[in-house]
Formats: structure tokens, C-alpha cells, sequence
């Protein structure tokens, strides 16, 4: 990718306040992968039942080969539409199948036996335990050498290390996701894998400014929630290799530079000025993973409007909260999508994690400038937090609509996101958060926290449960100071793992998302079918074990309402406990 272009791109190309749309960049360069006659044609037929197959496709020929074979084909059909079985019978001939990149490959720091599993009381949840540990070896994933010296036959970019990949249909590593595998292989001890997928990282920020949201060229223009610095603190917290830190530190601030550079926004309220961060993607066009349900959804709208949505949801891609009705400004659909208005909990509460553990490495390594610099960035950040996200009434934070000035009220579990990432000024706020929790409907679901309270039909919605975000409020609530909230931070680990056993042993599999509602079945909605695998699910649980392992049960009668909290409570009152 050219870097100028994308730098100038990402100040230049967006639509303009007068209604005129300037050409906005597309997801990438590559006139095979992300735009072009051949990628519009074979995804609006439809050929595969699910877009991204086309995509990650490998080419046999050059790709200046196989467009000028293209054109030959469609210059025989009438207004150049060829037919869909010429068009399959063209990608059949011109293709390798998707998945032909990797080699196979094992983990040779993976071993049988973690001190993790010997914690765990519970004969079920250890048995289970050592299966989970034992699928990062189906997980693991190295990419040919072909990738490297012919990159423009893949869409698959090329990284030095192999990676964990999320599994199912996500054949690739992501951004986000890897945080939670990380943090998994770490708790089975697998240290130079956790080295190399943070490597590889690094090498991305070096060679294209940001780390793209997946390992594909047609994501190369947008990123994915910035996790890297939070994933070098994992490493380092566990192996104290100060000379990697040394080594790469500057990557990590060239990270956050082009957060900083490419994604802030400034708030004014209460006659002050803030900046924080939220989701930008100033790229047109379609995306080419999921080409056909942008063009429809799209289908009656003007071009700037168009171009407009497509920009929008690859800001919600960014997110990787894709899609929610969390993003929607002014209507209740797909089509009202505009995320980049939003300035969201959690992404600030991801960089104020960050600015903290950059001041945190510097003082390890030393550098009093660098030390200062990041703390005066991350007490801004506290101000701005605290300032713009949080409602005294409802004692939580709330994602800010800098468009209208408004707090969106909804609840997401991303709401408790500063007290997970240690974003706050004092203990003060826990109380209240605890008591938002207790009140709110979503802890009434005994199969986890739902990602929302509104049922939209899209999988970042009711009624789906998210790995992540059961981990974040979990986390969250376990690093404070308040028994009630440690508490609770336990029983909704024990709902969780209770849900996620209950639906392997009935399926044999870990899925990437979980349905509150019913027995614990794999989550739905969306664009695609719910997948199995899972890089986050099994990390999270992994975490969850290591945290808990000596009291949790894998008992399916074992569950948790917030109504069960204060039972005791209400016991000791009626006995006569106060007096």
C-alpha cells in the first residue's frame, strides 16, 4: 500500500459539507481484491453463499493475467454481464481454493500439561480445560513463504511469525481478537507463540503505519480496537523481557500516533475542550468481504449517500462491533448507521489504558521525558473520561453523540469499560456502577451479560453474549477495592463458564458468541452463521479458570441473578439483623 496515498486519503478524501462527494480511497489497491468489474461481478451473482470466500481466494495467474483473460470473457457478453455459470466456471479456472497459504504447522512451545489445569477443583471444568488448551494446536496457523515473494497473488498479507487465528470462517488473524488469544496462550504457557504474534504486529505498525483489523489486503485501510500496547503489558507482566520492550517501544507510540493522528475528535462541553478518540474509516466502495450486502443495503440511495454508509460501516467494522444498534443516529436500521458521530466507552478506555502503560514502560526504561509526556496525556484522558462519559444519575458511563451533545442511555456491557482498564480517578464510582448492574435487566440473563437491550437482528445485539465484553465487565468489577463487586464479578463468571461448558458438551465445540436466552446455544444474527473455534471464547474461559478455578462448578444448576444478591441481605433484615 502506498503510504502517502493513505495518508493523504484519510485528511482529504471524505465527503463534503455541501453535499459533494470527493473520491473517497478504497478498502485497498488491488484491482483483483477490493475494486473492479471482476470483484463487483462475481460477488452481486452471488456465487458462494458467503462473500469472503471469493476474496480469500489465491490467484494462479498474475493478476494482470488474469484481468485481461476477464475482459476477453465479458467483451463477448452483451453490456459486458457474464452469465453466472461462465463467471463460476472463470473463478473456478483462475483460483485456488481459500486456506491454500498456510502450512501446516504446531506450536512448539504448546505442552500437555499447564500448571493451570491442577488449580481447577472442578473434575469436569479440568477436563475441559485440557481440551481448550489442546485446540490452540488446531488454531495455529503459519503462512507460506509464496505469500512473501508473490504477495499479489493473495489477499492474505504476509507476517514474519505464525499466528492463532480465531477459526470457522476467520482464517486469518484479527486485530482485536488476538488480545484475548494472547492472554489464553499465556495461561497455557506458551510464551514464544505469544512473542511471535506480537511480532508480527509490530511489523505491520512498521511496514503500514496501523495494524489493519485482519490479515486480509481488503482491511488494510482500517484498524481494529487498539490492543497492541495493552498485549506487549500481557508479555511483559508474565516474562519481564525488558529488551524486546526496549526494542519496539517506539512502535507501540507510532500506534498510538496514528490513533491520535487519524481518529480524535474534539468535545467541547462545559466550556471546555476535550479530545478523545472515536471510529473514522474515510474509505468508499463496498466491502469486499461482505460486497453484496453493502451494494443492497445501499440500493436506494444517491451516490454520496452511498458512499457515505459504505465509509460508515467499515468505521462499525472498525469498532469490531459489526454491526449494533449502538452506532444507529436517527432511525432504527442497518441504514442508519453512522459511527463515526459516536465517541465510544470503550475505545477511550483502551487508549487511557494505553497512555498509562506507556508512562509505565518509559519509567521502566528509564526515560523521564517520555514518562511525563504520556502522563500528562493519560490525566487528560481521566479529565475527558470522566467529563464527557459519565451520568451521576445513572452512576455509569455512556458513549457521547458529539453531533447532538447527547449520552446514548442504552445499556452495553462496554458502559463499566473504565473501571476495566483502571481508567479512573478514585474508587468512588464502583459503588454505583454496582448498584446500575444490579438494577439493570441484562443481569437478569443467567447465560451471560447480552450486548445489548434491543433486539435489531444484528449479532453485536440482544440477544447475543460476547466473550469479550464478559471479560472486560468481569475484570473490571475483580480489580476493585469493593467485596460486593468481587462478588459479583464471580458469579458472572460462574454464569459464563456454566454456558460455555453446558453448549460444548452438548456440541463438542466453542463458539465465538453465546445466546442469553435458553439452554446456552450458540449465538446468531448478522451476516454470517455463527462460528466455531473459537481464539477468544477459549482464551476468555482459559482466563476465567485460572482466576477462579478452585470455586467454579460446571453444574448446569448453577446460576446467578442479581435478585440472588441481595437475598442475603434481605434475609438478615427480616430476622432481625439490624436493630
Amino acid at each position: 500500500m502506498n503510504l502517502r496515498w493513505f495518508s493523504f486519503c484519510i485528511a482529504t478524501c471524505m465527503t463534503l459539507g455541501n453535499g459533494e462527494a470527493s473520491v473517497l480511497p478504497p478498502p485497498c489497491d488491488s484491482p483483483i481484491y477490493c475494486t473492479g468489474d471482476l470483484l463487483k461481478q462475481v460477488q452481486t451473482a452471488k456465487l458462494f453463499s458467503d462473500n469472503k470466500h471469493f476474496v480469500d481466494m489465491g490467484l494462479l495467474e498474475p493478476p494482470e493475467q488474469v484481468l485481461q483473460n476477464f475482459q476477453k470473457l465479458v467483451e463477448a457478453y452483451p453490456g459486458w454481464k457474464v452469465s453466472r455459470e461462465q463467471l463460476l466456471q472463470f473463478v473456478n479456472s483462475s483460483f485456488t481454493p481459500p486456506g491454500q497459504e498456510f502450512e501446516p504447522w504446531t506450536p512448539q512451545d504448546w505442552h500437555e500439561n499447564p500448571k493451570i489445569l491442577a488449580n481447577i477443583s472442578d473434575d469436569k471444568l479440568q477436563r475441559w480445560a485440557k481440551d481448550l488448551h489442546a485446540l490452540w494446536k488446531n488454531l495455529g496457523r503459519k503462512i507460506k513463504d509464496d505469500v512473501k515473494n508473490r504477495p499479489e497473488f493473495y489477499s492474505q498479507i504476509y507476517v514474519p511469525y505464525p499466528v492463532v487465528v480465531p477459526g470457522g470462517r476467520f482464517r486469518e488473524f484479527y486485530y482485536w481478537d488476538s488480545y484475548w488469544v494472547i492472554n489464553g496462550l499465556l495461561v497455557s504457557e506458551m510464551p514464544e507463540t505469544v512473542k511471535g504474534m506480537i511480532k508480527n504486529f509490530l511489523y505491520l505498525v512498521e511496514k503500514y503505519g496501523l495494524i489493519p483489523n485482519g490479515g486480509r489486503v481488503y482491511y488494510l485501510r482500517r484498524s481494529q480496537p487498539p490492543f497492541l500496547t495493552l498485549m506487549m503489558n500481557s508479555y511483559i507482566s508474565k516474562y519481564y523481557d525488558l529488551e524486546f520492550l526496549r526494542s519496539n517501544i517506539h512502535l507501540l507510540e507510532q500506534e498510538y500516533e496514528f490513533w491520535m493522528r487519524n481518529r480524535s475528535v474534539i468535545v467541547s462541553l462545559g466550556g471546555r475542550n476535550y479530545t478523545l478518540n472515536h471510529y473514522n474509516v474515510q474509505v468508499g466502495e463496498p466491502r469486499p468481504e461482505s460486497y453484496s450486502d453493502d451494494v443492497e443495503l445501499a440500493e436506494n440511495l444517491t451516490e454520496v449517500a452511498r458512499q457515505e454508509l459504505w465509509a460508515e460501516l467499515k468505521s462499525a467494522a472498525e469498532s469490531g462491533w459489526d454491526f449494533s444498534s449502538r452506532w444507529y443516529v436517527g432511525g432504527g436500521t442497518l441504514q442508519n448507521t453512522k459511527t463515526s458521530a459516536i465517541v465510544p466507552v470503550d475505545l477511550n478506555a483502551v487508549l487511557c489504558q494505553t497512555e498509562h502503560l506507556l508512562a509505565s514502560f518509559y519509567k521502566m526504561l528509564g526515560n523521564a521525558s517520555k514518562v511525563q509526556e504520556f502522563e500528562t496525556a493519560w490525566m487528560s484522558r481521566l479529565a475527558a473520561v470522566q467529563a464527557v462519559f459519565w451520568d451521576e444519575t445513572l452512576g455509569v458511563w455512556l458513549d457521547f453523540n458529539h453531533d447532538t451533545k447527547e449520552r446514548n442511555k442504552a445499556f452495553y456491557p462496554t458502559n463499566m469499560a473504565p473501571l476495566w482498564a483502571e481508567c479512573i480517578t478514585s474508587q468512588s464510582p464502583v459503588e454505583k456502577v454496582v448498584q446500575y448492574l444490579k438494577k439493570n435487566e441484562a443481569l437478569s440473563y443467567q447465560n451471560g451479560i447480552p450486548t445489548s437491550l434491543f433486539q435489531s437482528g444484528q449479532q453485536w445485539d440482544f440477544p447475543n453474549a460476547w466473550p469479550p465484553l464478559q471479560h472486560m465487565v468481569i475484570e473490571g468489577l475483580a480489580k476493585s477495592n469493593l467485596s460486593s463487586a468481587h462478588e459479583m464479578a464471580f458469579q458472572l463468571a460462574q454464569n459464563w463458564i456454566r454456558t460455555n461448558f453446558a453448549a460444548y458438551e452438548k456440541y463438542r465445540a466453542m463458539f465465538e458468541k453465546y445466546d442469553v436466552n435458553g439452554d446456552g446455544k450458540p449465538g446468531g444474527g448478522g451476516e454470517y452463521e455463527v462460528q466455531e473455534g473459537f481464539g477468544w471464547t477459549n482464551g476468555v474461559v482459559l482466563q476465567l479458570l485460572e482466576s477462579y478455578g478452585s470455586r467454579l462448578s460446571g453444574a448446569s444448576s448453577v446460576s446467578y441473578s442479581p435478585a440472588a444478591a441481595v437475598l442475603p441481605l434481605l434475609v438478615f433484615l427480616v430476622s432481625g439483623g439490624v436493630r
